[in-house]
């Protein structure tokens, strides 16, 4: 019997899928654009890429990383960044396309640490929260070497940690959250306030080239962003006992600029005794992380 599995990760700006084998190796892989103005155009992308990684091959599962909110135990999917999908019965259209096989469904940032202690920054700990700062702020838990969902699957949910209470309104409904901050449009509008001059189409990674050159509201920007994730990763890790915080996504591919703010905070914020051997690492893993991490709720199930 086979054991490679299928896993797709669905974004709100990208859905990938590859087929992984045992060992953790991601294979014919694809990636697409998100179609988020049509809940059935973005499952249409979903199917489209599930078929073409398959080609007839039999798999011994499915693994399914979702931007969150998720419901792991309905099996539904509400992305705040897809807005059209709300309860969206996803594990089960998964399951009409690939039948006679378990297929399981993670929030993606339980995924992005799945994989990073599976296979990349995280092996070897016992306790640690993984970040995906991204287009958003997602996150995810292990606990005693598995992954940690809670009740729903959304337990690491870390974006949404408040560290700004009368910053702006984020979707979820409230204020000042990691992610109003943190994530990578958010970034480039609070830059934009203080008065970068950019190109209409610039983003994060034009956002860290500006810093990498030393302009100052970019390197205000990146400054602002660190101290807020680090604030989370400490309030995280005081409540969960944690040793190592990974933190990868697009976001976080502008290096020390986000990672020594990130460092700074938490050498004000994570004082207490048992938080003195807490690490920051940066992911390694990449743009594989979340199949990787889909892929592993299967094959160590």
């Amino acid at each position: 019997m086979t054991d490679a599995v299928l896993a797709l990760d669905v974004g709100g700006t990208k859905i990938a899928a590859g087929i992984v084998d045992r060992d953790g190796v991601v294979s014919r892989a694809v990636r697409v654009t998100t179609p988020v103005d049509d809940a059935e155009a973005t499952w249409a992308a979903v199917a489209s890429a599930v078929d073409e990684v398959l080609r007839g091959e039999i798999v011994a599962g499915v693994g399914i990383a979702c931007a969150g909110p998720v419901d792991a135990v309905a099996g539904t999917a509400s992305p705040i960044n897809v807005p059209l999908w709300q309860g969206f019965p996803l594990r089960d259209r998964v399951a009409d396309l690939v039948p006679g096989v378990r297929v399981e469904l993670a929030g993606d940032g339980v995924c992005m640490a799945l994989g990073e202690h599976w296979r990349g920054a995280g092996q070897g700990s016992r306790f640690m929260v993984g970040l995906v700062v991204s287009t958003g702020v997602g996150g995810g838990l292990v606990f005693g070497g598995r992954p940690f969902g809670g009740r729903t699957g959304n337990a690491g949910h870390i974006g949404h940690v408040v560290v700004e209470p009368d910053g702006i309104a984020c979707p979820c409904g409230g204020r000042g959250c990691v992610e109003t901050v943190a994530g990578g449009p958010r970034l480039v509008e609070w830059a934009r306030r203080q008065g970068w001059q950019a190109p209409e189409h610039a983003d994060a990674a034009h956002l860290a080239a500006a810093a990498q050159h030393g302009e100052e509201v970019p390197l205000a920007a990146f400054e602002r962003a660190g101290y807020a994730v680090g604030l989370a990763i400490a309030a995280t890790a005081a409540v969960c006992d944690l040793d190592l915080a990974v933190v990868g996504g697009g976001v976080a591919q502008a290096g020390d600029l986000l990672f020594d703010p990130i460092r700074r905070s938490l050498a004000t914020h994570a004082g207490l005794s048992y938080l003195d051997g807490l690490r920051v690492e940066p992911a390694r893993l990449g743009g594989e992380a979340g199949l990787v991490g889909a892929a592993a709720l299967v094959a160590q199930r």
